[in-house]
């Protein structure tokens, strides 16, 4: 019985070892921070490529509205047409990055703002929704995006009349 007792402590005293040896998840959170930043850049400039950069091979995107775009291609594919509107821009506003503890994962959200062109007024518009993408790390031990959801909300209404 002492030797079991013993054998679990010493796991027990391995497991905490190990675990204030864990990943740096501020670095984690840093580097999330990073590459969404130099995606929102991406698109800022027109850059459909730089802006997908983010994604991982098997990336899902869902966007309100439309079909979800699965991989690289369908969703560089998509950005390239957002981009091609001289209008077009997006702003992360209040992102946050939350971290896994063991750093092979993370979860990135904001709300946003989306100024196109309407296509049925031709005039700028602007979209606001929330923003989510997840991380993962990869087999060559890079964080990629996996998956993206865009949703817009509703407009804000207007004030009531004073009574």
């Amino acid at each position: 019985m002492r030797k079991i007792v013993f054998v679990g402590c010493g796991i027990a005293a391995a497991l905490v070892a190990s675990c204030s040896n864990g990943p740096d998840t501020g670095k984690v959170a840093d580097d999330v921070t990073a590459a969404m930043e130099g995606a929102i850049a991406g698109f800022n400039a027109h850059d459909a490529a730089k802006a997908t950069a983010i994604d991982a091979p098997g990336y899902i995107g869902m966007f309100h509205g439309m079909n979800n775009t699965s991989g690289i291609a369908q969703n560089l594919a998509l950005t390239k047409k957002r981009v091609s509107d001289p209008a077009a821009k997006v702003e992360a506003v209040s992102p946050e990055v939350n971290v896994s503890t063991s750093g092979d994962m993370a979860v990135w959200n904001a709300t946003y703002a989306y100024t196109h062109t309407d296509p049925v007024t031709k005039a700028a518009a602007v979209e606001h929704g929330n923003w989510v993408v997840v991380f993962r790390r990869q087999p060559d031990a890079s964080l990629k995006a996996t998956l993206g959801v865009i949703s817009d909300t509703a407009p804000a209404k207007a004030a009531p009349p004073p009574v």
